[in-house]
């Protein structure tokens, strides 16, 4: 297939999962310890996990003329993360995979995996929490996905490698955890077994890649807030986003050189 159709068709793809993010990302976005969100600002109660965060249930404002009133509306009706930066952001993501990966069967995996950690880095930047209900599964679904795969031909990964460093890094992270549980959460711990599993398809120095790139990314961030003091040198920082950018870039090169 030629290249520029596979990017477009993982473009639409993205467009399309990512329009299914908001409610979720509305719902999940709750401090670590609450139970998810059930109902939407205005206390109506939420049907479902996928789509636009809008409420039919709102009230409008009585008296208002038709454009004032359907502003007000608009404003009471949509809640939750931007849908529109969502499907872009999605859309990005997954057409660079399919640029960087062409038409190899592991583009499925990458494809299937790209709306969750969208998700994930929403929430996190949101109330600086990785949801087990993502994590788990996004990890058991990259072994999973990619050992089917290893079975189909024209694959550029390693199976067995992949397991090893979804174990190593897990394994590294919750050390991290142990030595420093204020500047490392749990939530990364488990986040880092899954991208382990990513990284490690296309071998040991695509995971080192991606997690100094998760790093950097990070302590870039930190201390430009610093600069601009809107945060201190011991402020909390969420740091899932940026191990998830940190993969998302070392997974490109890994598979762009495979």
């Amino acid at each position: 297939m030629d290249t520029g159709v596979l990017v477009a068709i993982a473009a639409l793809w993205g467009a399309a999962a990512g329009s299914l993010l908001p409610k979720a990302a509305y719902r999940f976005s709750v401090p670590a310890g609450e139970a998810w969100r059930e109902t939407c600002p205005g206390e109506h109660p939420i049907g479902g996990w996928l789509g636009r965060a809008r409420c039919a249930d709102c009230p409008t404002s009585p008296g208002a003329d038709t454009a004032v009133q359907t502003t007000r509306t608009e404003r009471t009706k949509v809640y939750g993360p931007s849908a529109p930066a969502l499907m872009i952001s999605t859309a990005l993501v997954c057409a660079a995979l399919a640029a960087a990966t062409g038409a190899r069967p592991e583009l499925g995996v990458w494809l299937l995996l790209a709306p969750v950690a969208v998700l994930l880095t929403v929430v996190d930047f949101r109330v600086q929490r990785l949801p087990d209900v993502l994590t788990l599964p996004l990890a058991a679904a990259a072994l999973a996905l990619l050992g089917v795969v290893a079975f189909v031909p024209e694959h550029a990964g390693d199976w067995p490698t992949a397991l090893y460093a979804a174990a190593a890094l897990g394994a590294g992270f919750f050390v991290l955890f142990l030595v420093n549980p204020g500047g490392m959460g749990f939530g990364d711990v488990k986040l880092a077994v899954g991208l382990g599993a990513v990284l490690g398809w296309y071998g040991w120095a695509t995971v080192m890649l991606g997690t100094f790139a998760a790093f950097l990314l990070g302590a870039v961030y930190g201390g430009a807030l610093v600069l601009v003091r809107r945060a201190g040198r011991k402020t909390t920082i969420p740091f899932g986003p940026f191990l998830l950018s940190g993969a998302f870039l070392g997974l490109l090169i890994g598979a762009f050189a495979a």
